[in-house]
């Protein structure tokens, strides 16, 4: 499956390769995206924020009320933000695109 990752100024793209069952956060770290995941995807923090684009997010499965509580504290949340380490690669999807927001920070250098 086709992943793409748009940088928040939308001036690069770039597309990976991802198999049902990854999740997200971990593939976009593997391909230097700059989502920290600082509590390492233990879904207590917000750091590892994206923005699915709008024709994409109906494929994902509903936000926990646990996941909208922590998009409360991310920065440029929109309708279709969701947390990274909450999004399973899915078999049935063919791609997925996702913007990473303006004020993504990863403090860890990747």
């Amino acid at each position: 499956m086709r992943v793409c990752f748009v940088s928040a100024d939308g001036d690069s793209v770039r597309e990976v390769e991802g198999k049902a069952g990854d999740r997200l956060l971990e593939l976009g770290q593997a391909n230097g995206q700059p989502l920290e995941g600082t509590c390492e995807g233990q879904m207590a923090c917000s750091t590892c924020h994206v923005i699915v684009d709008p024709k994409d997010f109906d494929k994902l499965p509903p936000a926990s009320a646990d996941e909208d509580d922590l998009l409360d504290l991310a920065s440029s949340v929109t309708r279709t933000s969701r947390l990274s380490c909450q999004i399973w690669l899915d078999e049935s999807w063919e791609s997925l695109t996702v913007r990473i927001p303006a004020e993504a920070r990863d403090m860890q250098g990747r």
